[in-house]
């Protein structure tokens, strides 16, 4: 298979850059890891009239952490931000997701800013930074500007993204201290998309009993999903027994929030099960994250 014809461009300078993508229009694509859309070209599913490699361009290859949280840049690859320390110790929930994005070799080059405006409701990153509550930030000729994640998704493979903008860096917050988390997720083979996938975040009060709960799931919604678990799981000791009742709520409660659908893969009752059972062993996990956390 062989991709449509376009025209390449290789911007040196983000100007440049935002340059080119105002020219092309609702015409172009970017191009920084390829990994979701080279496959997409060859199979000729999108056409663009131009490629826009943004790989030069200088600075978007920076993993900044700080007290607010992380940012990461546009050329950023997923292999980095799943070995960067001070991006684990800040929101472990990146490396615990990221690790399942793919296969090495696709994480090597892929890019998580990429990843997330592909919009994939099947994809990691997606669910992360709805869960996270962060941000992406956008770049044109006419200036920049910063959209929540609430906001960003619109449709699969649909984001907010204009045409003639280009995404520069996510950022995803720092959770509160005591903030522990998780991410479980089923695939039929390891690094096929997940038949469905739970990420979890706990934060417990002093008492080290559970102050809020909070989970955001992939491939049950046409985007990604963030359900408060707080009613089911709130109060509960973190070291609660397996067997104890709010646990099993909080899987109920996870179930009657989300709506999937079947496709060829999966039934949307034998996905709607993954939920419930994906979410406890999430939310158990997340809550004992939070009881060894001494920040």
């Amino acid at each position: 298979m062989k991709p449509p014809r376009f025209d390449y461009h290789r911007p040196a300078t983000m100007d440049e850059a935002t340059s080119v993508l105002a020219d092309v229009a609702d015409g172009g694509k970017v191009l920084a890891g390829g990994q979701s859309l080279l496959p997409l070209l060859s199979m000729r599913l999108a056409a663009p009239a131009a490629l826009v490699d943004i790989n030069r361009l200088p600075d978007l290859d920076r993993i900044e952490v700080d007290e607010t949280g992380v940012r990461v840049g546009a050329l950023v690859r997923h292999a980095d931000v799943e070995r960067d320390p001070s991006a684990f110790q800040a929101i472990p929930l990146l490396r615990q997701a990221v690790r399942n994005v793919a296969h090495p070799t696709i994480r090597n080059r892929g890019t998580t800013v990429g990843s997330i405006v592909h919009a994939d409701p099947a994809g990691e990153m997606t669910a992360v930074l709805a869960l996270l509550g962060g941000t992406v930030e956008l770049r044109s000729t006419s200036g920049a500007r910063t959209v929540g994640a609430d906001d960003f998704f619109l449709a699969p493979l649909e984001s907010d993204l204009r045409p003639g903008e280009l995404a520069t860096s996510v950022h995803f917050s720092q959770p509160p201290a005591r903030t522990g988390s998780a991410w479980h997720e089923i695939s039929r083979r390891h690094g096929d998309y997940a038949l469905c996938g739970v990420g979890a975040l706990v934060t417990l009060g002093p008492d080290d009993r559970i102050q809020s709960a909070r989970a955001g799931f992939i491939s049950v919604s046409s985007t990604p999903t963030v359900l408060d678990l707080t009613d089911a799981v709130g109060g509960m000791a973190a070291d609660a027994p397996a067997d104890d009742d709010g646990w099993v709520a909080a899987g109920r409660l996870a179930k009657d929030g989300t709506d999937p659908e079947a496709d060829i893969h999966a039934t949307a009752e034998y996905r709607r099960q993954l939920v419930g059972v994906l979410t406890v062993r999430a939310v158990r996990e997340a809550a004992a994250a939070a009881l060894a956390d001494e920040r």
